[in-house]
């Protein structure tokens, strides 16, 4: 016991400590005001917008972006703004196109929206694998930094933080529902603008705030050197990068844990504005990351107190800001960015859980199984059991992609959303045509070419399956998976004549009026 406090960053413990105490207590606070279903799944549509802004920040500001891509920046220099920019470029599709017929349209998630005029099963079954798969890829990133996390803060065992991470997310969300985890993300993104801003502004110091003198510092220092502001160092072929692209752009809108936040303000207008508020506060928290990335090639690199014997980053890529903020601060701020940083992971987990549970009980359970007749007591319980679950499925997939880049899998996570659920949330509120063969082909298509592709490229068929040469030789599907899922939907709802088909089409003038004024048409009859 001696020893592992005298290892123990006493700072990081305190400020940790202090932060899960309060969210407990929030939790605690929610869970006296969590009674419904819409309770549980939407905070009652009582946050307002900047509330609401803040939180979906907190929800994308995840420790995979802020391990993640400092992480790549320290490795590859420019291309790891190529994640910065992709993950902002997202905000104006869901701006323009998505959020308020979406507030409009649905209760509790994205699956309540692209049911609404076509057959509810088949929808909300293909609706609940494209949430589950995306939220397991981006749980599995969360939990990887959480492990490195500790294992450099606390000298505690890999395993032995994926379960403390896993406890305490299950605590959030049973308990308090959305109510707790917006305000424990609320919290956390305050936490974390802050502490990125202080290394940020430490780094720019240390060269008066002159910009290229610290991009000159770091050329001279990375064993790369000027090739580091080139692209083509992390993602090195066209259709690579091209993917990814399409995949950080259009996956955003697709994401089921930023979806939900849509339902948890009280109207359309509010949603517009937490997009807003959003995408000021995503936008300046990933200047950020790319100053701290440079800023720990400079640094670190060459450093003994944080690099091996063979010049490797202490931890791995991914602790670069922690080390930063170290080399920058001490103890005192080492302490304070990795408790931040660890608040990041719990709280983005949490509504990560809570997506996944929400799949399980709210479409699976409460309208594929028992055909909507189903209780308010009866779903919150699946879905507290679905919790459950969800969070030792997690903890298991963050054991076995331990030494994967957390960045690159939530990546992944983005060419899923993008090929699996924005094509059918995005033409479901547009295209009249659509029906439910469409909708159902064309999104198993996206769903099951990008898991497909996913498996046989390098990240997975070499790096984790062990085998010798990737099947499929580009990093990210999206460029393939994502006109495939659009192709099928086109071609298989143009050419469905049955009569339901016609039914849907019919139906989606009263649909595209509520979408557009939340207003003069009720819900169609599923049939």
């Amino acid at each position: 016991m001696s020893t592992f406090f005298t290892q123990l960053n006493l700072t990081a413990a305190l400020i940790f400590i202090g932060f899960v105490l309060v969210t407990l207590m929030i939790t605690r606070w929610a869970a006296k005001r969590t009674r419904t279903t819409r309770d549980f799944y939407s905070a009652g549509g009582q946050i307002t917008g900047f509330q609401n802004g803040l939180a979906i920040a907190g929800d994308y500001m995840s420790a995979a972006s802020f391990l993640g891509i400092s992480g790549m920046v320290f490795l590859s220099g420019f291309d790891g703004l190529l994640y910065s920019i992709g993950f902002l470029v997202g905000w104006p599709i869901i701006l323009l196109l998505i959020a308020e017929p979406l507030r409009n349209l649905g209760r509790y998630n994205f699956s309540d929206v692209v049911s609404f005029r076509f057959q509810q099963k088949p929808i909300r079954v293909l609706a609940a694998c494209g949430s589950l798969a995306t939220v397991l890829l981006y749980l599995i990133a969360q939990m990887v930094g959480a492990g490195k996390l500790i294992e450099v803060l606390f000298h505690l065992p890999y395993t032995s933080a994926i379960a403390i991470v896993g406890v305490l997310m299950i605590s959030y969300v049973m308990f308090g529902g959305m109510l707790a985890t917006t305000w424990v993300q609320i919290i956390k993104a305050v936490l974390l603008l802050a502490g990125a801003t202080i290394i940020a502004l430490s780094v720019l110091a240390s060269f008066n705030f002159d910009m290229t003198a610290l991009f000159a510092q770091a050329t001279a220092t990375h064993p790369k050197g000027s090739t580091i502001m080139e692209p083509g160092g992390m993602v090195k072929d066209p259709i690579s990068a091209v993917s990814l692209g399409l995949a950080l752009m259009f996956g955003t809108a697709g994401l089921p844990h930023i979806l939900m936040r849509f339902f948890t303000v009280k109207d359309a207008k509010q949603a517009n504005r937490s997009v807003l508020y959003a995408t000021g506060f995503i936008g300046y928290f990933y200047i950020l990351t790319f100053i701290i990335g440079f800023g720990a090639i400079i640094f670190l690199t060459g450093s003994p107190a944080y690099t091996d014997e063979k010049g490797a980053l202490l931890g791995g890529s991914n602790m670069a800001a922690i080390q930063l903020a170290h080399a920058l601060g001490g103890d005192v701020l080492m302490g304070f960015i990795s408790a931040v940083a660890f608040a990041t992971i719990l709280a983005v987990v949490s509504g990560l859980t809570l997506a996944g549970a929400s799949a399980i009980s709210h479409d699976l359970y409460a309208r594929v199984f028992r055909h909507g007749q189903a209780s308010e007591a009866e779903e919150i319980r699946v879905s507290k059991g679905a919790t459950v679950l969800l969070g030792i499925l997690a903890m298991l997939l963050g054991i076995a992609f331990e030494h994967q880049n957390v960045a690159f899998m939530v990546g992944l996570a983005f060419a899923i959303a993008a090929s699996a659920n924005f094509p059918v949330l995005l033409l479901s509120m547009y295209w009249k045509k659509m029906t439910t063969r469409g909708a159902v082909i064309g999104g198993t298509l996206g769903l099951l070419s990008t898991i497909i592709l996913m498996v046989l490229s390098k990240t997975i068929w070499v790096n984790v399956l062990g085998f010798d040469q990737a099947l499929f030789p580009y990093e990210y599907p999206a460029l393939f998976s994502m006109p495939l899922a659009f192709f099928g939907i086109w071609f298989f709802s143009r050419t469905d004549n049955s009569a339901s088909a016609k039914q849907e089409r019919e139906a989606f003038d009263a649909q595209y009026i509520r979408a557009q004024t939340g207003l003069g048409a009720e819900k169609p009859v599923s049939h």
